[in-house]
């Protein structure tokens, strides 16, 4: 945590949180974990089930290029919130939301896996909303 003294015997915070540090931990790794998972269905890998008459059917190649997307800018963004950038936790809420919705249609894929993801990018929402903003002088 980052603090300067503004007054004697008094702090403040100037960028950064334990919850802003927990949001970036978890989400570099949902996005290294996302990726890999896009990885995995683009190789057509045999960890995926198939799916007959779902609605968001897409071939396993098409949700593979979302999830490596998505994974890519997750961990890049997770990356910049160590930076303390309030873009980084506006755009990091956005991803986060985006990868709950597309875990949530991934789920006749890897039900378990995907429900996991979508509580992490719950915490992972919870973590950049509770976290405290800069304060101004």
């Amino acid at each position: 945590m980052t603090t300067h003294a503004s007054a004697p015997g008094r702090q403040k915070e100037t960028h950064s949180s334990g919850w802003l540090v927990f949001a970036g931990v978890i989400m570099t790794f949902s996005g290294i974990m996302t990726l890999l998972g896009g990885i995995s269905a683009i190789a057509k890998d045999d960890v995926f089930v198939a799916t007959r008459n779902y609605v968001y059917e897409l071939n396993l190649t098409g949700w593979g290029w979302i999830h490596l997307i998505l994974g890519i800018l997750i961990l890049l963004t997770g990356i910049a919130l160590f930076t303390g950038a309030t873009w980084a936790r506006i755009v990091g809420v956005g991803l986060a939301g985006l990868s709950m919705i597309a875990n949530f249609m991934w789920l006749p894929y890897t039900p378990w896996w995907a429900l996991l993801l979508i509580a992490i990018d719950a915490l992972i929402i919870w973590g950049l909303c509770v976290a405290p903003g800069p304060l101004k002088d």
